[in-house]
């Protein structure tokens, strides 16, 4: 470990006391994958020649003809793992190809590393920032069956502040539930949760993460949000994948469980993962202008235009599960129309007036959610960002706004002209098949990683949800 990124690591595991190094790596959906070794085997050749595991039981990866894969950590990634009972330290690997010792074109840290050097290689900037804002849910309880069809699929979810247990009277009843849609901000003893959620972010803290803020979110049952500061592209989807095992690990050891899925609970707000972006170049952010529409400049408006002209297909990747279509309706602060606005929460883009600061000047795309493989969706994003830049797509020319009114409660014959997102997403990603060369500029993602991944959401996700029979349709049909 000869650079100073591993001499400081190899200091770390020192003071630390360590005694294992757990390697980490994401699969092509978007999960965290691991293999632990002792720390004795983190030897400098690791980080030049990789460690192997078998890319064919790997989602997306390699088929089992040709599974030898390799991970290369990255030092600058180290984190000891707070939820490892024996001392670990933890490090984020990328995904080699052994023949060659090339970058695995279907690794997503990969991806989001090419979109960082195409950005730089365009000179339109030299740094994308984004700042995700993650929402989930906090429960006490979920069950669900889908193994035994002819008995009955089922699920159901639980919390202890979900308002549909005011009536619940095998316990002391002690009230005090958010309604439904107005759990936004309450203090205690409605908001029942704070003292998880700053447990959440001390764990976050202690990790190396830089956290701004937390609290309840608008619906019932315990939805929360925990704010994290924005950070380059690559950074910032490692800290998320942090993020996310940060809340799921936690809500385990105090006996409940966290889901970033968009939409578990029918009749209030869904969870997403609303992400704020800039472009900076030369340490100057590029998207200010005070004389422009909400302070911005021609570069933010064309990258708008990137964003809401790519919308459908992007989707496919910042929205990627048959859930996402479920919170993507209107009426709960679903941001379903393809316009933009200053300061209004119904527009697909929103522009933050909080500051006239030209360093906190960005943009906020609302439609993604927290089922996105977070490389992926901010590489998406970007690169959406930058065709509209490249292409001086005007927003305001291609009938994406401004709009202020509140979108929703619009005249019918007004709302008839505002375009939408996909309904499904199936229609996402027959979007993305018909719209991706932004994608493949500068060979960012590729032609077959692009088919790969619609293959396996239409055979893994969109099939077995098509095909099997809905509790509702009971309800509907049986009688007939």
């Amino acid at each position: 470990m000869a650079s100073e990124k591993n001499k400081q690591l190899k200091s770390l595991i020192k003071e630390k006391k360590i005694k294992y190094v757990d390697y980490k790596f994401i699969d092509v959906p978007g999960t965290w994958q691991h293999k632990t070794h002792p720390v004795a085997e983190l030897t400098d050749d690791i980080f030049t020649e990789g460690t192997g595991f078998d890319g064919s039981s790997i989602r997306g990866f390699q088929g089992i003809e040709d599974s030898d894969m390799l991970l290369i950590p990255d030092a600058d990634s180290a984190f000891v793992d707070p939820f490892i009972a024996e001392p670990t330290i933890s490090l984020t690997c990328d995904v080699l190809d052994p023949s060659g010792m090339k970058p695995y074109d279907r690794d997503p840290r990969h991806i989001a590393a090419k979109a960082e050097a195409y950005l730089k290689s365009t000179g339109i900037a030299d740094k994308s920032y984004m700042g995700p804002e993650l929402e989930f849910f906090i429960f006490d309880d979920v069950q669900f069956d889908v193994l035994t069809p002819y008995k009955g699929m089922s699920y159901s979810i639980n919390s202890n502040e979900g308002i549909w247990n005011s009536n619940h009277n095998t316990t002391p009843n002690l009230g005090h539930r958010p309604r439904f849609k107005e759990g936004y901000f309450p203090v205690a003893p409605t908001d029942t949760q704070i003292d998880i959620r700053n447990e959440m972010v001390g764990t976050m803290m202690d990790m190396g993460m830089r956290i701004e803020l937390h609290h309840h979110e608008v619906a019932t049952g315990g939805q929360a949000e925990i704010g994290m500061r924005f950070n380059t592209l690559k950074k910032i989807a490692d800290q998320t994948m942090m993020y996310k095992y940060v809340v799921k690990n936690v809500a385990n050891r105090n006996g409940k469980t966290a889901t970033f899925m968009p939409k578990p609970m029918y009749g209030d707000n869904g969870s997403g993962m609303h992400t704020h972006q800039s472009l900076w170049k030369n340490d100057k952010p590029l998207f200010f202008d005070k004389d422009g529409y909400g302070m911005l400049s021609k570069t933010a408006l064309y990258y708008i235009g990137g964003l809401l002209t790519h919308a459908h297909s992007l989707l496919a990747l910042c929205s990627p599960s048959t859930n996402s279509y479920k919170r993507l309706v209107p009426g709960y602060e679903a941001p379903v129309n393809l316009v933009f606005s200053s300061r209004n929460r119904s527009a697909a883009v929103r522009i933050p007036m909080y500051s006239d600061n030209p360093k906190t000047k960005r943009i906020e795309f609302r439609p993604p959610d927290s089922t996105c493989n977070p490389y992926l969706a901010f590489a998406a994003m970007m690169m959406a960002g930058v065709d509209g830049i490249k292409n001086k797509i005007d927003p305001t020319k291609a009938g994406f706004g401004p709009i202020n009114k509140n979108i929703y409660h619009l005249p019918e014959a007004e709302k008839a002209k505002i375009k939408s997102v996909p309904g499904s997403l199936d229609q996402a990603l027959n979007a993305l098949a018909e719209d991706h060369k932004y994608l493949t500029q500068g060979g960012v993602f590729s032609e077959d990683f692009l088919d790969g991944w619609i293959s396996y959401k239409r055979e893994n996700e969109i099939d077995p949800v098509r095909i099997r029979p809905h509790p509702y349709e009971m309800y509907l049909y049986y009688d007939a």
